[in-house]
């Protein structure tokens, strides 16, 4: 009896749906920048998953790299928000499935899938670019929304793309699109790879200016004291500026406690000296990089 109910456990198991346990995780990030979930705002860091209705606040000098489960990547620039409003991926018959829907309120955003090692996944990819949603068939699309206008280029692949009602495709390399405020859009037209380069720099990540990776062995002391009220105050105000900053806490043999606030996952020794350098702009005179 025990066997027959274990056996139709497994099956009705191995009959629901696969979805990934970790469906978008920050792989790495330029501090200051947030993440808003169920009405509150903390820290982004890498390796920390996000989940559909998160929202990601980017600030100056910030930039993110998410990496969706099968291996596409997600990149936002500095004074940025990304709203995720729609996140699945399961398997169907052997083939990956991935949905999702990215709400680009505001700042640059890149979707590609040739930063990491792919996985042949059948995507359905909608990203909101305030007024222009475009329905991701391709493999490299850039965007961003500013007060002026909202533009969507594609680098690679195929997209579908919808503005005012008006549906229509690009699927050739190097076109845009551009929708200013209060105004009629443009035609689709060719860029140059040059323009391209420099868009992109808008929302690429490099190593050196502060960046934190998952795996990532450096780290940032902000501050070591005995009084846990001024480590809590410590770790309270750097998150709130954006650095998820942490507290270790050690005992004595004498019973003596002392606290060090620190932020870990730098990867390299340049990025946390670039980091201690905005830590001590924010008044963290003892930061420092290790």
């Amino acid at each position: 009896m025990l066997r027959k109910l274990a056996a139709a456990v497994v099956l009705l198991i191995s009959a629901l749906p696969s979805h990934a346990a970790q469906t978008l995780v920050v792989e790495g990030v330029i501090s200051p920048a947030w993440v808003e979930r169920g009405g509150k705002r903390e820290p982004l860091a890498s390796g920390m998953t996000l989940n559909a209705g998160d929202k990601v606040h980017t600030g100056p000098g910030s930039r993110t790299l998410l990496r969706m489960a099968e291996g596409s990547a997600v990149k936002l620039g500095e004074n940025a928000t990304l709203a995720v409003d729609d996140l699945l991926q399961k398997k169907d018959g052997g083939k990956t499935l991935v949905n999702a829907t990215f709400d680009v309120v505001r700042g640059a955003f890149r979707f590609t899938t040739g930063v990491f090692a792919k996985d042949p996944a059948q995507r359905n990819i909608k990203v909101k670019i305030a007024t222009v949603t475009a329905g991701i068939r391709g493999t490299d699309v850039w965007g961003r929304s500013t007060a002026k206008e909202d533009l969507v280029c594609l680098i690679e692949g195929r997209i579908s793309v919808d503005h005012g009602g008006k549906q229509f495709s690009m699927a050739e390399p190097l076109l845009f699109f551009v929708a200013p405020r209060n105004q009629p859009p443009k035609p689709v037209a060719s860029v140059s790879k040059e323009q391209v380069e420099r868009w992109s720099e808008e929302t690429e990540m490099r190593d050196g200016n502060g960046a934190a990776r998952r795996g990532g062995r450096y780290r940032v002391d902000v501050l070591a004291t005995r009084e846990e009220n001024a480590a809590l105050q410590a770790r309270v105000t750097a998150q709130e500026a954006g650095f998820p900053a942490r507290i270790d806490s050690r005992q004595d043999s004498y019973g003596s406690e002392s606290h060090e606030v620190h932020i870990a996952g730098f990867a390299t020794a340049k990025d946390a000296a670039v980091a201690a350098a905005k830590l001590k702009a924010l008044g963290f005179a003892e930061a420092r990089a290790r």
